[in-house]
């Protein structure tokens, strides 16, 4: 049932998934009017006949050519757009940042209603039947008239499309695309409440039972309410030693078992630990961070130098690491329903995510003041909100550890000074707070 709800998931993400889905609609759209057409005449549409326009079965023929034909040269016309919108996103803002142009439902929508206006432009157009020699004929008056209302539809989304893919590449939208997405998976995976079956983790004994892993990839999705099913049905104790993000090769361990074990309870466990040729936010938590740290080391770059796209992704995960440093710690322990302790799970920490973010900018962005000061301004941010000690010591030393390092980088002397500066006030207000 988890890799069916996985594959289900994947699939909605896709970037055939709407396209089909409106497809498939066409297909029974067109399907539909024609048998209405088939046992419909005049007298019975009374007083609303006046509204189809009917004219004949050659020019029925040649609206519903016209509309499928340019229906068909849009479509790959858009198509061309999202390829050069993909390209240059993938080479601007990275590779990983093309999912969210996959996975937009605007583009999907529009693709897919050109494909769909030209399918049921295609199945109308193949049911018209001339006057033959026994004086039988067949013009789906209703289905033509829908293809002409679903023509004008189309120019009204292409006129969305052309707005639409052009703000889909500004960066203030792709950030926020990005943000909402570590939003989301911070409330997910670090909820404010604790869940009422969380608990303090405790420690497997030596005798616990290793599980390998049946494929090689990365931890897509957990299903903690499977592990823990799992558990219980064996009467055991499940300790998970990958989280989502971690890559496994085939054959690696990716959970330790106490109790009963055997092959059925470490089938389930890897069945309940999901893989995928490519992270995703999810679950995902440093994946999301990531994106928005690739944008900002990205946009500091010699090819881009774009220090105000690096400011802006930096602020846009504050939004997120900023309300996250505030709450409390995740229980990593599971209880079932009799309150038995049954799973130990894996989180990222709060300090492990600032010390990637801070890594990255002191690593590449010492050149860039506006860039660094944003950092700074993101870590003091986090230490003044924060009220967990570790994490104030975790801005703090990285902070240390960015002054420290115009000490030996070529820096203009007056960038150099001013970054220190900054560092040094943000870092007596955070020991302050302390």
């Amino acid at each position: 049932m988890t890799a069916f709800r996985t594959q289900i998931l994947r699939a909605r993400e896709s970037f055939w998934f709407l396209p089909a889905l409106l497809g498939i609609a066409a297909l029974v759209l067109a399907q539909s009017l024609i048998y209405l057409d088939r046992f419909i005449d005049d007298k019975q549409l009374g007083g609303w006949g006046f509204l189809l326009y009917r004219v004949g079965a050659s020019g029925s023929r040649d609206i519903l050519g016209a509309i499928g034909g340019s229906m068909l040269a849009v479509a790959a016309t858009s198509f061309s757009i999202t390829i050069a919108v993909l390209a240059t996103a993938s080479s601007t803002y990275g590779p990983r940042l093309v999912r969210n142009f996959m996975s937009d439902r605007g583009n999907q929508f529009v693709l897919g209603i050109f494909g769909a206006t030209f399918l049921y432009s295609l199945m109308v157009l193949r049911s018209i039947r001339s006057e033959s020699g026994d004086g039988v004929s067949f013009v789906p008056d209703i289905a033509v008239n829908v293809a002409v209302l679903l023509a004008v539809i189309d120019v009204a989304v292409l006129v969305y499309f052309i707005h639409h893919i052009a703000d889909s590449i500004q960066v203030s939208t792709l950030s926020a695309r990005v943000r909402g997405e570590l939003v989301a998976v911070i409330d997910a995976m670090y909820p404010k409440d604790s869940p009422d079956a969380a608990t303090e983790a405790r420690a497997l004994p030596g005798t616990a039972v290793d599980v390998d892993s049946e494929a090689s990839g990365f931890v897509v999705r957990i299903d903690e309410q499977a592990l823990v099913v799992a558990a219980c049905k064996a009467d055991s104790v499940v300790e998970l030693r990958v989280r989502v993000g971690s890559h496994v090769i085939e054959g690696e361990c990716i959970a330790a078992v106490s109790g009963n074990t055997g092959d059925e309870i470490a089938k389930e466990i890897c069945g309940a630990v999901v893989l995928g040729n490519t992270r995703t936010p999810t679950q995902d938590i440093e994946f999301a961070v990531q994106q928005l740290t690739e944008m900002a080391v990205r946009a500091m770059s010699p090819s881009t130098n774009d220090p105000y796209t690096a400011r802006n992704a930096l602020a846009e995960l504050a939004v997120g690491l900023v309300p996250l440093s505030t709450r409390p710690r995740p229980l990593v322990g599971r209880n079932d329903g009799e309150g038995n302790y049954r799973l130990t799970i894996s989180r990222a920490s709060v300090s492990e995510l600032i010390d990637q973010v801070f890594d990255a900018i002191r690593q590449y962005g010492l050149g860039n003041p506006l860039a660094v000061i944003a950092a700074v301004e993101l870590g003091e941010r986090i230490g003044m909100a924060t009220v967990h000690q570790e994490v104030r010591g975790a801005v703090v030393k990285q902070l240390a550890a960015l002054r420290n390092a115009y000490g030996s980088a070529e820096v203009d002397s007056v960038d150099a000074d001013k970054c220190r500066l900054r560092i040094d006030a943000a870092t007596s207000a955070i020991t302050a707070k302390a």
